[in-house]
């Protein structure tokens, strides 16, 4: 390997829709064996398309070891890419025979939850109306996830937020609105009802809280040090609000949680809202797309419907949730 800059002309002239198929599968499956099983050939002709790929790009990919075949940093790099060019003919393929059958195409979205997915469920029910045809997709996660997402072309649009200030090189952000939290416990929680509670006393029972890497985890860590409180009993950490509910219904943990998605639990008596004077605002939550890349005609549409919906929602006079 002489290791001299790749040739882009070369490299996109020789590299095949098989050499990604290949390398996604290898990078999956780290067995030369597997590998050409899953792409029915032989265990030869495996080897002979990994010893293309690696001259096509001048460089060795993978480490050959004894018990897997492990990818180097080029490797790696070059596998991120393989997944993302396989997703998008994928979702070119999907779109194309959507449209030549008379629809209008696919429309992939992440989103957060809260008041990003109430604003959401508006916009999709004028999406609806504007385009029956068009083939929505909705995925919930977590922002940190939802980014890793867009940037792997898994979906063409995020509503949520950076985690990280260096994903501003590579995603655009729009506003759309902001976002209170709320302490919430258990419907029979000992500190229920209870009016002017002292921050110091929140101290001395368990939290249950999101991931670290979560933009909620990060803003719960900065109020705790804000009015210098550091959970003692014991913190529970967890993704799901789904078990989050169950759990705070259960036991006498106390959690921070957006207002938009606990209202309604709230207000049903299955959870208890704590009355105790935090800070309680939320960074603001936006539309994210791939920076320097137009989005497809759908998204821009479903972003235009975003935009209305969330001035709509906002108000002349309304202040920040």
């Amino acid at each position: 390997m002489s290791g001299k800059p790749l040739s882009i002309t070369t490299a996109c002239s020789r590299l095949r829709f098989r050499h990604l198929q290949f390398l996604d599968i290898l990078g999956r499956t780290r067995n030369l064996r597997l590998t050409a099983e899953q792409m029915h050939m032989t265990q030869p002709a495996a080897t002979k398309i990994l010893l293309d790929l690696e001259e096509i790009f001048d460089a060795r990919l993978f480490e050959r070891l004894p018990r897997e075949m492990r990818p180097n940093e080029l490797g790696l790099f070059t596998l991120r890419y393989a997944a993302t060019a396989l997703a998008g003919q994928a979702r070119f393929v999907e779109e194309f025979n959507a449209l030549q059958q008379g629809g209008h195409g696919q429309l992939t979205i992440g989103a957060i939850s809260g008041s990003a997915a109430r604003l959401l469920t508006a916009a999709i029910g004028e999406m609806q109306r504007l385009r029956p045809l068009l083939v929505l997709k909705v995925m919930e996660q977590s922002s940190d996830q939802l980014i890793a997402w867009l940037g792997e072309r898994k979906i063409d649009l995020m509503i949520g937020r950076f985690t990280e200030e260096s994903q501003r090189a590579d995603f655009q952000y729009e506003r759309l609105s902001g976002e209170t939290l709320q302490v919430v416990g258990g419907p029979h929680h000992p500190l229920r009802g209870i009016e002017g509670l002292e921050t110091g006393r929140l101290a001395h029972w368990p939290w249950l809280l999101y991931p670290k890497s979560t933009a909620l985890r990060k803003v719960s860590d900065d109020i705790f040090r804000t009015i210098g409180m550091t959970p003692t009993s014991g913190v529970m950490e967890t993704q799901s609000f789904l078990f989050a509910l169950e759990s705070l219904r259960i036991t006498d943990m106390l959690s921070l949680q957006p207002a938009a998605l606990v209202e309604k639990y709230v207000a049903k008596g299955l959870l208890a809202q704590i009355s105790v004077d935090v800070p309680r605002a939320m960074p603001d939550y936006g539309m994210l797309v791939r920076l320097g890349e137009a989005p497809p005609p759908a998204a821009q549409a479903f972003m235009a419907v975003l935009r209305d919906v969330a001035s709509g929602a906002a108000g002349p006079a309304s202040a920040p949730e």
